[in-house]
């Protein structure tokens, strides 16, 4: 793996201990990030033979004919497929590919292929965000141990990270905007293809991202986001609720989480909502820190920046977003419909998780494959505690123009051992996500969650 990565000046390939201290980069180093670097902490320039072009503000208009509320239509129609990668010529792009998706390619010899399109460098933010990652790269800590920030707020803290540690609380808080509530769902088909949609209806609001927030504000309430999901469907689970109070700075206060049981009528802390505990709903084929392809408290692991690589990953994934698929188009045995996915060769960081001696969790190892310009994990390669290729995770992205954010339209995880899959966020016969909702702390409250949960 070693040979496939290059370590930047600005990233070393460091280890982190929990008792680690790192300091923020200082004002000239910073100053690279209008020059060299984008804003996000990204390579500006192509790559060496240009099939990764230059950044150039990624989408920062709407297509013709799209409004707020519509699924959003794919920005390049013309692209056309440069090559398919199958099981066949896999050996020919190994040095494009993570040992996941290799063993992908093996599993599923006849069906599993990569369609690669044209590289697009897309993503995009508002200019306040990049204004305020720019001022985090000079100012913005870890705590002792790593397990929070401080001095940051709204835009990436880390833009140029120095250790996996930083690379990781990046995705984190990775800006998604300041509220959001959708419908959407999952499903997690057995061998044969069968399967039974979960749908939900969710609300989010990160109170990180609120345009104006400081640090010693988000310092003083120590709240990233507040999340609460409701099933909705199939009618035997409706009503089962969740609520998330997500931390800053998690040794000063741990997550807090309730739950919603429709049997009980009765909201309960739920203080095991974390780390390894099975996903809601997922039958066994996620962890809770699984969701969103990495959540919650960094603690249990040691993490070490290895450094950058250029992969092939989904992006632009607008036609597997489509609201003219239904989700039989998509689901199908052993994997989704792979005609309907596109790849593109990015640049990503590397981050590498090994399990502490002194904790646990049924993921011995994780490997992330982190996006340059977006800070969105695109692949996560997991082991079990034999060291074998336990699951393979896969976030497919799009531009939601109208943030604008670089954010998946379906995460899929891939239980190779049970050889079986669960998509999460499918959103293809919903409404499309509300980014323009303005939701109360009262909304995120075990009250709240009563309320919604008894509907």
């Amino acid at each position: 793996m070693m040979k496939k990565l290059t370590l930047l000046s600005l990233a070393v390939s460091l280890a982190v201990s929990s008792t680690s201290v790192f300091a923020k980069v200082s004002a000239d180093e910073a100053a690279k990030l209008k020059t060299e670097f984008t804003p996000m902490g990204a390579v500006r320039g192509a790559n060496e033979d240009g099939s990764i072009p230059e950044w150039t503000g990624g989408i920062t208009e709407w297509p013709a004919g799209y409004k707020p509320g519509d699924h959003h239509p794919d920005p390049y129609p013309e692209d056309k497929v440069l090559y398919t990668i199958t099981a066949q010529n896999m050996s020919e792009y190994k040095d494009l590919l993570t040992p996941g998706q290799i063993k992908l390619f093996e599993t599923y010899p006849e069906t599993f292929k990569m369609n690669v399109y044209q590289t697009r460098r897309s993503a995009s933010y508002p200019q306040h965000v990049y204004d305020e990652s720019i001022n985090n790269a000079s100012r913005t800590e870890l705590v002792t141990g790593g397990n929070g920030i401080v001095n940051g707020a709204v835009g990436i803290p880390f833009p140029m990270p120095q250790n996996g540690l930083e690379a990781i609380w990046n995705h984190i808080l990775r800006y998604r905007g300041v509220s959001m509530q959708n419908k959407a769902g999952q499903a997690g088909p057995t061998a044969s293809g069968d399967y039974t949609y979960i749908g939900f209806d969710q609300q989010l609001m990160f109170t990180y991202h609120e345009e104006g927030a400081t640090p010693a504000e988000l310092e003083e309430s120590n709240i990233v986001f507040k999340f609460k999901q409701k099933v909705n469907k199939p009618a035997r689970i409706a009503g089962t609720a969740l609520l998330v109070h997500e931390t800053m700075d998690q040794i000063k206060t741990p997550r807090q989480a309730w739950t919603y049981n429709t049997g009980q009528r009765r909201v309960r802390r739920a203080p095991n909502v974390a780390y390894d505990a099975p996903g809601t709903a997922s039958d066994g084929l996620r962890t809770t820190d699984d969701f969103d392809m990495y959540n919650g408290a960094p603690n249990r692991y040691n993490w070490t920046l290895k450094g950058k690589q250029e992969l092939l990953i989904p992006y632009n994934d607008y036609r597997l977003h489509s609201d003219s698929l239904k989700y039989d188009d998509i689901l199908q045995p052993g994997h989704i419909n792979k005609d309907l996915v596109r790849y593109e060769k990015h640049r990503v960081w590397v981050v590498e998780a090994n399990l502490k001696d002194d904790t646990r969790h049924i993921y011995k190892k994780r490997v992330f494959y982190i996006d340059e310009d977006s800070w969105q994990v695109a692949v996560t390669d997991i082991y079990d505690n034999r060291d074998e290729l336990y699951r393979v995770g896969i976030a497919h992205g799009i531009n939601y123009y109208e943030v604008p954010t670089q954010w998946t339209t379906l995460e899929v995880f891939h239980d190779l051992q049970a050889r079986r899959y669960i998509a999460i966020g499918l959103d293809n016969e919903e409404s499309m996500y509300d980014f323009s909702v303005k939701l109360k702390d009262k909304v995120f409250t075990p009250a709240a969650l009563r309320r919604e949960g008894r509907r």
